[in-house]
């Protein structure tokens, strides 16, 4: 097996404005897995938050290079084992290679990777779109540049409410809210109050990430329901979650690929908790390994490919908000 690996900076169509950070450029590394005539597709991106870069990664898996190389038939599971004690340093090098692997060991066996796992797709939910902060004419703006079932708004500002009472205005869209710990305790109850009134269907990580006892207060009193990100990582951050969040938003970069995402989905369910899924603004490579825990979800957030000014590859595709799956086997990815 062959490991190839990819650089690309990929340009958004606008700036992208969250509570902490604005960014036009996504550093992207892509890997492939390459062993006889089939290859695999992975993806992980840049992320200061969790002080990851580009060439960080790189190194990393040019460092396991020859561990990494050797696998060849191992199922995912046990590949992710293997390589997991030399990469748990780098949970976002660890994503891109196991979500290689997986494609990789899915078009081996002439399988859909949803249909490898035993999913049906019947029931998928629809992704959202991302509206990033902005001025309210320009979040207007690119709210009506693309219309879409349902909205992703990113607020931490000192006119939230404003914010959505005026894109309420223009579109009967289901909101949903995403703060990035950027608001406090009574923030968020009071804030949830008047959100419901707009048709916001739940809140995302409103606070810091390690205040659990702030997360708490607002699980007891908040009327909408709150869904955890920054404060659901790794595996056993999940169980955590439990009576602080009513859902957990499981990123593949974050946990360290399919492999254990799909786990904390699993778990997430067993103890009662929402599901769902989140984007970093990959390419197409990571956005199509993300539809495939579409039957297991009951939300998801994968509109990464749709901010870009370019995409760098073809899998998926989704319209008006609705995932349809590549015909090819594995994640269904082609880099162009």
């Amino acid at each position: 097996m062959e490991l190839i690996l990819r650089e690309y900076n990929l340009k958004l169509k606008h700036t992208f404005t969250i509570s902490r950070e604005s960014i036009d450029f996504q550093p992207s590394l892509i890997v492939e897995l390459k062993s006889g005539d089939f290859s695999g597709f992975g993806e992980a991106t840049s992320n200061p938050y969790y002080h990851t870069t580009v060439p960080m990664m790189v190194q990393d898996l040019k460092k396991n290079r020859s561990l990494i190389e050797s696998s060849d038939t191992e199922t995912p599971e046990a590949f992710w084992a293997k390589i997991y004690p030399y990469l748990k340093d780098d949970m976002f090098a660890l994503c891109a290679v196991d979500m290689a692997y997986n494609d990789l060991y899915a078009r081996k066996k002439g399988k859909k990777l949803y249909d490898l796992w035993g999913y049906t797709t019947e029931r998928n939910p629809m992704t959202d779109y991302t509206i990033g902060i902005a001025s309210i004419d320009k979040m207007v703006s690119k709210m009506k540049e693309l219309p879409w079932p349902i909205y992703k708004i990113k607020l931490g500002t000192k006119e939230d409410i404003a914010i959505v009472r005026e894109l309420r205005k223009h579109t009967d869209a289901i909101f949903r809210i995403d703060a990035n710990c950027g608001w406090g305790v009574e923030e968020t109850i009071n804030n949830a109050v008047e959100l419901q009134k707009l048709g916001v269907e739940f809140l995302e990580q409103p606070m810091k990430a390690d205040n659990w006892e702030a997360h708490k207060e607002v699980f007891k009193y908040s009327v909408l329901p709150i869904i955890a990100d920054e404060s659901c990582i790794v595996e056993e951050d999940v169980a955590k979650c439990l009576h602080h969040f009513h859902g957990v938003n499981v990123k593949l970069v974050k946990c360290g690929g399919l492999t254990p995402g799909k786990r904390m989905i699993e778990e997430a369910k067993k103890l009662g908790l929402k599901t769902m899924v989140g984007c970093m603004t990959e390419s197409s490579v990571g956005i199509s390994a993300i539809a495939h825990l579409l039957p297991v979800l009951d939300y998801v957030d994968m509109d990464g490919a749709l901010l870009l000014e370019e995409d760098i590859a073809v899998g998926v595709t989704i319209n008006y908000g609705k995932v349809s799956y590549s015909k090819l086997n594995g994640t269904g990815v082609t880099l162009i």
